[in-house]
């Protein structure tokens, strides 16, 4: 009974402890003689206290409980969602993956953000680039893409656009894995493998439902995309992600799963890719030197990081940075002839669609980040050597 008392006590302070600190995800990894703890703060790993090693298995099976997965199964990979309470009495909700390992089960808990940006201002895109996503979303029908890797806030920018969607006069439907943000209004289906839906499936149960707008929370396999492309050729105006390093990518990638040339210069309006950049502590951050030297192709940036005891090591939170490509005449014409991404990147750049990283720089200039920390983040999505 002292245990199960020490488990529930510890679970909630290790729930509490991670939003006091601003954490995104809390990961639990069991080894051979300790039980290993790490939250995600600012997008980096941060070790924590870790509790004994001996009540690893309750622990588990505490966060697997409240989150409504089997306790019982500790061969199979599971997941669920738990609802807490932070110090000060506020909901907070975790998606909880669990994953069998040699020394035990390892369990990640991602907070689902409940104050994620709720509009495009707030978002922080650059005036030029969020125009250019009103006009896309303004439009009748296409297909709207946000790419990045997972944790760079594509969910935000989706549902940011539906509540600027979300009118009356439009009946917008969205299928997602697991439904994260519910907007009143919005016809929201999870997907549920085990009763046989998935996002192929759900997409055509959207277009017997005489639908405006039309989200999906992820192409995934090549039965999606060919759906979500021909629903918006005929009509609708449909919201989607992918797993791609840079707008341009993302074209490259819907090639490969088959979809012909044609059909996406007919059906794309605009893709977006994204990244969050660590902000610089607004609190410590120098003005007058900068300790690290920029690359020959940029001017120097203004501020530089030094690290207090409101921050970690320079930075708090974090903001987006935004390369937003519309299908100009030059761009849909390089699509249409099958060109590469780095082709497609070379006609958006002669358009004056900036890069990741020059999107980003108006950010160091004004010292909201700086430019190791711009470069590290943007270096992934230079796809190919300046």
């Amino acid at each position: 009974m002292d245990d199960d008392r020490a488990t529930v006590r510890l679970v909630d302070r290790l729930l509490a402890d991670a939003v006091r600190r601003r954490a995104s995800g809390i990961h639990l990894q069991p080894e051979a003689d300790r039980i290993r703890v790490r939250l995600r703060i600012d997008g980096l790993l941060r070790e924590a206290e870790a509790p004994p090693a001996a009540l690893h298995g309750r622990i588990a099976a505490r966060i697997k409980l409240l989150a409504g997965m089997d306790v019982a199964e500790q061969r199979l990979p599971q997941d669920g969602r738990l609802e807490a309470r932070d110090g000060d009495g506020h909901r907070v909700q975790f998606r909880v993956a669990s994953c069998p390992g040699v020394h035990g089960e390892k369990l990640v808990l991602r907070l689902i953000e409940q104050d994620a940006p709720t509009t495009l201002e707030a978002l922080g895109l650059p005036d030029p680039a969020r125009q250019a996503l009103e006009a896309a979303l303004d439009r009748p029908d296409g297909l709207i893409l946000v790419t990045g890797p997972a944790g760079s806030g594509k969910t935000a920018t989706l549902h940011a656009a539906l509540r600027r969607l979300n009118t009356p006069e439009r009946n917008i439907c969205a299928v997602e894995d697991p439904v994260e943000l519910d907007t009143p209004g919005v016809t929201h289906v999870a997907v549920n493998r085990r009763a046989g839906i998935d996002f192929a499936r759900a997409l055509r149960a959207f277009l017997r439902q005489d639908p405006d707008v039309i989200m999906v929370g992820e192409i995934r396999d090549a039965e999606t995309a060919a759906i979500a492309v021909k629903a918006a050729q005929t009509g609708h105006l449909v919201l989607s992600t992918l797993h791609t390093r840079s707008a341009p990518g993302a074209v490259e990638r819907l090639a490969q799963m088959g979809l012909p040339g044609h059909d996406l210069a007919s059906s794309l309006s605009l893709v977006v890719a994204q990244r969050l950049v660590r902000r610089l502590c607004p609190t410590c951050r120098d003005a007058t030197s900068s300790p690290v030297q920029p690359a020959a192709a940029e001017p120097p940036g203004d501020y530089a990081r030094r690290g207090c005891p409101q921050c970690q090591g320079g930075y708090c939170g974090r903001r987006g940075v935004f390369q937003v490509m519309p299908l100009t005449r030059t761009v849909a014409d390089a699509v249409l002839a099958g060109a590469s991404a780095r082709e497609i990147e070379t006609r958006a750049r002669a358009d004056g669609i900036p890069d990741l990283h020059d999107a980003g720089w108006p950010l160091v200039e004004a010292g909201e980040t700086s430019a190791t920390e711009l470069r590290r983040v943007t270096h992934e999505a230079d796809s190919w050597p300046a």
